[in-house]
């Protein structure tokens, strides 16, 4: 258990007062604790002819009278762990001394029932196992340390007749001989005995306050994994002990935050990323929404500043979006309740996906999934409410039609109204500033109340039929996309679906031809396509875009056999190096992730480009 007979001679010394495991081994075969140090690290009395010597000067003397005793017989170096102090990293010696325990396993036991029994959980579910190993195998609490600072220990030693003393209030007597001659304990408690005491002694305790009965147990505990031991742990067994009753329900164990190659951060790698540096760039709400959408259970935050800048732009898709919402209200607009009836299809359909957002966001919180709460809030204002309600929007607002554009309005100031109290836990100066600017009367976004589902908005019928429409419209830009026509020119598309279909289609023909660029739109259920149309194909109808009159038909071959060239030029390069089986045992890890990553984008263009190609014959 403690010694390897492979090891050297397979011998080893035991010093029960220098060395934890030799500590641990004396006990079991009732050893001397032989004591050799003083306070200093200097050899003390037990150290014979060695006395007075400095812990260095020892070791080089005993060397020095082996090898004269021709008892030396070689000098090795060993890989050993050797403790060092943080702050001077001064080298530590093993050495012992009286110290203030706490008999820690009938709070221990406590400890875990209470997790056991679900009373508390991890968030994520995967440090439950990791707080039981420490618990189960926890030991007595040395809590006196021998610093300057700190909350001194409540003891006292009565000089005369040895008595210890720990009472309430400072003892001015000795209990036993009533000496006065008394001197407190110059250690003071671990750090960690004083924070463990926190969620109940900041209320009051032992004083039964009013603060005390309302904010004790709170509901959530915020902290980092490396402190489960020293401080979760701890909490919860004071809290069972002087309470009564567990100090939280949840505790929510946050990520650490890595470079972007997954590196951890450290000042000596200089990899760090500062907060202060990045907030001055990009805005506090951009760094701040970035940690959290990369905030997944389980799994450390990957961080770069190509992330933050990122998230920043979409800072800046909600002001510019919020702009022209107000640009566009009008200065007589007065917030109106929404009324049902008067919706169009693309007003139910996105009012139906705000209701669904308000669902997802607000489960996710519940269940600390942060990151999907995030995402779910970016998705729709990006690419529901900018890209789509607001496009279609405009032509309502702009052709000056009382009725339609007064509805597009009241949507428009409802979702941006209700979505920034979702967003606000994520981006609360950006949330709080547009609030101020679009309400009056109704007090600090912070205190609003939160969007609630609404079942008056469960347009699943509408929005199932929006979501064809806006599904047709990536279609026909896919095709513009690969075939290269120019955004400038304006596109004749022919629909081959059913009669049903067919008549949705030509009550939206409006918008299709302005979010399409079309030029016109033929239905014709026989439709019998062109060597050179281009096609998509959905289930419920097919899509064609004759292309001779659009593109120069030759030019564009030439184009595309070019450009794969070229792309299949990249991927040979880059699958030369991931066959290479000298690059792969010698490139650090994040550089072979980068090329298979390269050799995945180059595989998509590729295949865009080839089935582009084979389009045109």
């Amino acid at each position: 258990e403690f010694v390897d007979p492979s090891f050297g001679t397979g011998l080893v010394k035991v010093t029960p007062a220098h060395d934890p495991n030799d500590f641990e081994m004396g006990k079991r075969h009732n050893l001397e604790e032989v004591n050799i140090f003083d306070k200093n690290a200097i050899v003390n009395e037990n150290g014979g002819v060695y006395k007075g010597l400095d812990r260095y000067q020892a070791r080089e003397k005993v060397l020095e009278d082996l090898k004269a005793l021709g008892l030396l017989e070689k000098i090795e170096d060993h890989n050993h762990a050797v403790g060092h102090c943080y702050r001077c990293h001064t080298v530590i010696e093993p050495y012992l001394s009286k110290q203030w325990f706490v008999k820690i396993q009938p709070l221990a036991k406590e400890a875990i029932r209470v997790v056991e029994e679900g009373k508390i959980r991890f968030v994520p579910q995967q440090w439950t196992k990791i707080y039981f190993e420490w618990m189960y195998n926890i030991k007595d609490w040395c809590i006196s340390r021998q610093l300057w600072w700190g909350h001194r220990i409540p003891a006292f030693y009565c000089k005369d007749c040895g008595h210890i003393m720990v009472e309430l209030d400072d003892p001015t007597v000795c209990s036993m001989c009533n000496s006065k001659n008394l001197e407190q304990d110059p250690d003071v408690l671990d750090t960690w005995f004083s924070s463990a005491l926190w969620p109940f002694s900041t209320f009051g305790w032992p004083q039964k306050t009013k603060s005390l009965e309302k904010f004790y147990p709170t509901s959530v505990l915020v902290t980092g994994f490396d402190i489960i031991f020293f401080w979760v742990a701890r909490m919860i067994m004071m809290g069972c002990k002087f309470m009564n009753d567990v100090p939280f329900y949840d505790v929510y164990i946050h990520a650490l935050v890595r470079d972007e190659h997954g590196q951890k951060m450290s000042k000596s790698r200089g990899n760090v990323i500062d907060p202060l540096i990045m907030m001055d760039k990009y805005g506090t709400d951009a760094f701040r929404f970035t940690l959290a959408i990369f905030a997944a259970q389980g799994r450390d935050i990957i961080l770069s500043e190509k992330r933050i800048e990122g998230y920043s732009a979409f800072c800046n898709k909600i002001w510019n979006s919020t702009r022209f919402i107000l640009m566009n209200l009008g200065n007589d607009f007065k917030p109106e309740a929404i009324d049902i009836n008067s919706l169009d299809m693309f007003d139910k359909w996105i009012l139906h996906a705000f209701n669904q957002t308000v669902k997802k966001t607000t489960q996710a919180l519940v269940e600390y999934r942060f990151n999907d709460a995030a995402q779910t809030l970016y998705d729709f204002w990006w690419h529901e409410f900018c890209d789509w309600y607001i496009e279609l929007s405009k032509p309502r607002i702009y052709a000056g039609d009382s009725s339609t554009g007064t509805i597009a309005k009241q949507v428009l100031y409802f979702v941006l109204h209700e979505y920034l109290k979702l967003l606000h836990p994520f981006m609360p100066f950006i949330t709080e500033e547009i609030w101020s600017n679009i309400t009056s009367g109704e007090g600090r976004i912070v205190v609003a109340p939160w969007p609630q589902h609404d079942e008056r908005f469960n347009f699943e019928y509408e929005f199932n039929n929006a979501e064809l429409f806006k599904e047709i419209v990536y279609k026909i830009r896919n095709i513009r996309g690969e075939m290269n026509v120019p955004p400038d020119k304006k596109a004749h598309v022919v629909i081959k679906a059913g009669k049903k279909i067919e008549q949705f289609i030509q009550q939206q023909e409006h918008n299709l031809k302005i979010l399409a660029k079309l030029e016109a739109v033929e239905y014709n259920a026989d439709y019998t396509p062109q060597k050179t149309d281009a096609s998509a194909v959905l289930p419920e109808c097919e899509i064609y875009m004759p292309l001779k009159d659009l593109i120069d038909l030759d030019k564009e071959k030439a184009r595309l056999d070019k450009e794969i060239a070229r792309i299949q030029g990249e991927l040979d390069k880059v699958m030369k190096k991931l066959n290479d089986s000298t690059f792969l045992a010698k490139a650090p890890a994040h550089i072979i992730e980068k090329e298979q990553n390269k050799k995945a984008e180059l595989e998509e263009v590729l295949g865009k480009l080839t089935t582009g190609r084979e389009k045109l014959g």
